[in-house]
């Protein structure tokens, strides 16, 4: 089945009624399109455990859910507040196992602006990212950048202009 919204829109409605095949349909339909909404956002270690804990998330909101209402924007709500959740997770690990090391004041500094740039860029296709790094961060030039990536350096301005204006509206956001 193809996991088009006016089908799953369709198959909630059912399931909300009680139809068990409906449900279980909606239920595979969505586990397939959350592998594929997840696995670019977080390290695939973790990609399985999310589209459990966001198939649980749904099933504990389904009655919540307004059938004369597109069903994807809802499915895709709930999945960007469980991805949240295990980025917040995620780094307050991190910054745990930072706390426990003992290091220096200054390289705790820089491992905290580091794993701070490192979550921004982490945010970014990898191309953009990559070209940053290249360019921004360790300083190659455009033509470098370029060889090194396989872009062309039109492509790579364009990344690189495209990429710091996403981390600017990332940053404002916060």
């Amino acid at each position: 089945m193809k996991a088009d919204d006016a089908s799953l829109q369709r198959l909630m409605a059912l399931a909300q009624q009680g139809d068990a095949v409906a449900y279980r349909t909606v239920l595979v339909a969505c586990q397939r399109w959350l592998l594929r909404y997840f696995s670019g956002r977080i390290v695939p270690a973790q990609v399985d455990d999310l589209v459990q804990e966001t198939l649980a998330s749904l099933h504990s909101k389904r009655a919540s859910y307004d059938p004369s209402r597109p069903f994807l924007p809802w499915l895709a709500a709930i999945a960007r507040y469980r991805w949240v959740d295990q980025l917040r997770r995620t780094y307050r690990q991190q910054e745990d196992e930072l706390h426990e090391d003992v290091v220096g004041a200054d390289e705790e500094e820089s491992i905290a602006a580091r794993i701070s740039l490192d979550r921004l860029l982490g945010f970014l296709p990898e191309r953009q990212a990559h070209v940053i790094r290249l360019v921004k961060i360790d300083g190659h030039s455009i033509t470098e950048a370029a060889l090194r990536s396989g872009q062309s350096e039109p492509l790579v301005k364009v990344n690189i202009h495209r990429g710091l204006k996403k981390l600017a509206a990332l940053i404002e956001s916060e």
